[in-house]
C-alpha cells in the first residue's frame, strides 16, 4: 500500500471537467503542449544535459524516481552513473539531536518552527569529495537536497502536494527528513510541521528562480512535468489575474453529511466529511492544466515569487505567508466541534515561533433548524470551577454539562460569529460552517470532546493547560452578544445590489464584506488580495480586464490578487447572489 486513504487519488487527465458545479480540481490553463506525461519523455527532456540535478520535497519516491530514469536513459543508449546525496547525510543521531529541540518532546500535537537550514543535515565537506564519472553519458545527482552539492547541473525539482505526503505517511511509506524509520503519525506530522516543511520551503524558494523543470510525483510511476519557464510564466498569470487552489476533503470523528451530498465527485464511500481545506495555504496546492493534463504545484511557489502581486500593501507585513484561510467545517448529521480555544498572539510567537495567531470567524453557510454555536462564557462563571470540571470530566470520561460554563447561541445561515484568540467555542451540529480566519490552523487548544475517540480508536489530545493560559473569561454574558455576533450594516446600494459590511473584531487583521446583488457589481481590490466565495446562488462570472472570464459555482472559493485592481462580477444564474469577500484591514498593514 503506497498511499493509506479515502479519497481518490488525482487523475492525470480532467477527462470530465465540472462545468455546472463546484469543481474539485479547479486548474489553471497553461500553453497547449507545456505539460509532458511519464518517465520516458522526462528521459529524453534531460538526456543532452552532462550533469542533472534531481532536487526535492520530502515523501517524494526517489527509488522509483532513480531506478525508472536510469531504465528509461540506458534504453536510449546511454551510460548512466547516479549519486545519492543520502550518502552525504549527518548521522540519523546527529539530525535527531539537531532537530529535537524543535519537536515540543511528548507533547502530541505542538512544536516550534525550527531556524535550521537544509545544509545543517549534511556532512558539507564530503561533497568536496563527489567526483562525476568521466566515462558516462550522463551523471545525475539526486535526493532531496542535492542542489548542497554545489555542483552545477541541469535543476530538475520533483514536488509532492501536502495531502499526498500524508497519505504516504498513513501508509508507513515516508520518514521525516534524515531518518530511516516511520515515527507514530501524529508525531510524523509535527515534524514535518515544525521542522522538515520550513526548512524544504525554504529551499523551494532559493531555487524556484533556477529550476530548469517542474515534476509532479504524486502519481507513482506517472510524473508529470514542465519546463520551469512555464511554471514561473504560469505563476506570474496567476498573480495577475485569479486563482483557486486546489480543496481538499477529510472525514473526522464529528463530520457530517452536507459536502458528501453535494460534491458528488468526492469518495463517496466514507462516512462523513468533517472538513474541506478551501484554502490553507501551508496545505493546498495549485493545478496546472495542458490539453486535459493536470500537473500540481504547492501554494506557496507562488507567494515566493509573486507576493507584491498577490498582497499588493500587504506584503510589507506578511512577505511570503499568506494572511488568510477559508475552510468547512460541516457538522450536518455529525456532531458537536470539541470545546475549544487559540492562543493569544504572543503565547503563539513565544511557544510555537508563528508570526501571527489564529484569529478565527464562523459564517454559517447553511444551517438546519435549531442549530447552534457554542460562543463565549455564562455570565459570572469562576475559571477554577471550568477547570477542575474540565479536569474532572477527562480524569472520569464524565459527561460534562458544557451549558453550565459556555453559552450555546443560536445558528441561522448568513450569520458570522467572531472567535478573537482566547475566545472559548465551537460549533454544534447541523452547521456548515465557513471558517474564515488568519492561516495558523493547528493551534486549538482542545478542553473538551465529548468523550469520544478519534477515528483510529485513541483518544483525542486535549490541551487543558495551555487553554489555560490563554482564555479570555471577560467574554461572557453580554458581552459575547455585543461584541462577538457581527452586526451587518448596508455600507452601499444601487438598484439591484448591496454591499454589506460585516464587522470583524478589533483583534481580527482582516475585515469581511458580502455583496449581495442581482445582475452585477464592480469591485476595487484597493492594492489589497481579496478572497471570494458565492454563498448564496447558482453561479457567477468573473471579468478581469486582458483575460478570459471565468465562471465560479456555489461554495467555489476563489481568489484575486491585489494587482488586478478592478474586477466585475456577473450573476449568471436565475437567482439572486451572495459573494463574501474577505481581506487585510488597510490599518493591519
Amino acid at each position: 500500500m503506497r498511499r493509506k486513504t479515502s479519497q481518490h487519488l488525482i487523475p492525470i487527465n480532467k477527462n470530465n471537467p465540472c462545468e455546472t458545479s463546484y469543481d474539485i480540481y479547479p486548474s489553471s490553463h497553461v500553453k497547449k503542449g507545456s505539460i509532458k506525461i511519464g518517465y520516458a519523455t522526462l528521459a529524453e527532456e534531460i538526456s543532452t544535459a552532462r550533469i542533472v540535478i534531481l532536487d526535492g520535497y520530502v515523501g517524494v519516491d526517489w527509488e522509483e524516481v532513480r531506478s525508472s530514469l536510469d531504465s528509461e536513459l540506458r534504453t536510449m543508449g546511454l551510460n548512466t552513473s547516479f549519486i545519492n546525496v543520502n550518502d552525504f547525510l549527518k548521522p540519523e543521531e546527529t539530525i535527531s539531536s539537531l532537530v529535537e529541540p524543535f519537536l515540543g518532546g511528548a507533547d502530541p500535537i505542538f512544536g516550534r518552527k525550527t531556524n535550521l537550514k537544509l545544509v545543517d543535515y549534511f556532512e558539507s565537506s564530503e561533497f568536496e569529495n563527489i567526483k562525476t564519472n568521466p566515462k558516462a553519458n550522463i551523471n545525475i545527482i539526486y535526493g532531496t537536497g542535492a542542489s548542497e552539492s554545489g555542483i552545477d547541473g541541469l535543476l530538475v525539482y520533483f514536488d509532492l502536494p501536502k495531502n499526498e505526503l500524508q497519505y504516504r505517511m498513513r501508509a508507513n511509506e515516508v520518514t521525516n527528513l534524515g531518518l530511516n524509520t516511520p515515527k507514530d503519525h501524529k508525531q510524523m506530522y509535527k515534524h514535518f510541521y515544525f521542522v522538515d516543511w520550513p526548512i524544504l520551503n525554504s529551499e523551494k524558494k532559493k531555487l524556484l528562480p533556477h529550476i530548469s523543470i517542474i515534476v509532479d510525483q504524486q502519481r507513482l510511476g506517472k510524473p508529470v512535468w514542465m519546463s520551469g519557464e512555464n511554471l514561473r510564466n504560469g505563476l506570474k498569470k496567476m498573480s495577475q489575474s485569479y486563482f483557486r487552489v486546489r480543496p481538499w476533503f477529510e472525514p473526522g470523528v464529528w463530520g457530517g453529511q452536507w459536502m458528501k451530498d453535494r460534491f458528488k465527485d468526492l469518495n463517496q464511500d466514507v462516512p462523513n466529511y468533517a472538513w474541506s481545506f478551501e484554502m490553507i495555504v501551508p496545505e493546498n496546492g495549485l493545478l496546472f492544466e495542458s490539453d486535459g493534463t493536470l500537473l500540481e504545484v504547492s501554494f506557496d511557489m507562488l507567494m515566493f515569487q509573486e507576493k507584491e502581486n498577490i498582497l499588493g500593501k500587504a506584503a510589507k507585513r506578511f512577505g511570503d505567508e499568506f494572511p488568510i484561510r477559508f475552510d468547512f467545517l460541516d457538522t450536518f448529521q455529525g456532531g458537536n466541534l470539541s470545546v475549544q480555544c487559540h492562543p493569544k498572539s504572543d503565547y503563539i510567537n513565544k511557544e510555537f515561533g508563528e508570526n501571527f495567531t489564529q484569529d478565527e470567524t464562523y459564517y454559517i453557510l447553511d444551517a438546519a433548524d435549531g442549530a447552534k454555536v457554542y460562543l463565549g462564557f455564562q455570565e459570572g462563571i469562576a475559571p477554577n470551577d471550568f477547570k477542575k470540571a474540565l479536569n474532572h470530566s477527562h480524569s472520569t470520561k464524565e459527561v460534562l454539562e458544557v451549558e453550565k460554563y459556555v453559552q450555546k447561541l443560536p445558528a441561522k445561515k448568513h450569520d458570522l460569529f467572531l472567535i478573537p484568540n482566547g475566545t472559548v467555542h465551537c460549533s454544534g451540529v447541523n452547521n456548515l460552517v465557513l471558517e474564515i480566519s488568519a492561516t495558523p490552523y493547528i493551534y486549538t487548544f482542545k478542553m473538551y470532546d465529548w468523550q469520544r475517540l478519534d477515528l483510529d480508536g485513541k483518544p483525542r489530545p486535549l490541551n487543558i493547560e495551555r487553554a489555560f493560559d490563554n482564555l479570555n473569561f471577560e467574554r461572557q454574558g453580554q458581552i459575547v452578544q455585543d461584541t462577538l455576533i457581527s452586526k451587518p450594516t448596508i455600507e452601499a446600494l444601487g438598484k439591484d445590489w448591496q454591499k454589506v459590511h460585516l464587522p470583524t473584531h478589533p483583534d481580527h487583521f482582516y475585515d469581511i464584506y458580502r455583496y449581495d446583488f442581482d445582475n452585477k457589481v464592480i469591485i476595487d481590490t484597493h492594492n489589497q488580495c481579496h478572497i471570494l466565495m458565492l454563498v448564496e446562488g447558482e453561479s457567477i462570472e468573473l471579468s478581469i480586464e486582458g483575460f478570459p472570464n471565468q465562471f465560479f459555482y456555489y461554495v467555489e472559493t476563489f481568489t484575486v490578487p491585489a494587482a488586478v485592481g478592478s474586477y466585475t462580477l456577473v450573476n449568471k444564474g436565475q437567482k439572486s447572489v451572495k459573494v463574501i469577500v474577505s481581506f487585510v484591514k488597510d490599518e493591519a498593514c
